[in-house]
């Protein structure tokens, strides 16, 4: 497979976890958390999604398009083991949706990623929020839950809080 076709098959995968965790927690009131803005897509998406909703996005610093760049008072800007805090302190655990995308091409890198932010998640999701992450969350405080029938094991991951 190459790596264009691996990248299709991401976003594929990532759009069918957001669109199923928005069913998922469309009657449960929250805040929506981004995890690495990047370019803006999937916050643009999830504001497409929960049009009604805060949607906070996390990032070091913008790239986005013009047209995919949250208010500034929902923006947490810089590193994570910064910002984290901060946004614990603001939100406290009101967030219904979490998408982590934040990874690189480095696995162990993006493990270790994971791991640090795992605790944040925590503190930031109600009881009953989905988590959508790039990585497996290793957490008892979060469940596996079934991904969507178009989404291979191991490309994109779901959780609820419990």
């Amino acid at each position: 497979m190459s790596r264009l076709d691996s990248f299709i098959r991401r976003m594929q995968a990532q759009r069918s976890c957001l669109n199923h965790a928005a069913e998922l927690v469309r009657e449960l009131p929250g805040h929506v958390l981004e995890f690495g803005l990047g370019n803006g897509r999937t916050y643009d998406h999830l504001r497409g999604l929960l049009p009604e909703r805060n949607i906070y996005v996390f990032d070091r610093q913008i790239n986005a398009h013009p047209d995919c760049v949250p208010p500034g008072d929902r923006m947490f800007l810089g590193d994570f083991q910064e910002t984290l805090p901060q946004a614990v302190a603001q939100l406290g655990a009101t967030a219904v949706l979490l998408h982590a995308d934040c990874g690189t091409g480095d696995d162990a890198a993006n493990r270790v990623l994971a791991d640090a932010l795992t605790p944040s998640f925590v503190k930031l999701a109600k009881s009953g929020a989905v988590l959508i992450a790039d990585r497996a969350i290793n957490a008892g405080e979060f469940e596996p839950l079934p991904l969507p029938a178009d989404v291979s094991a191991g490309r994109y991951f779901m959780y609820r809080r419990v």
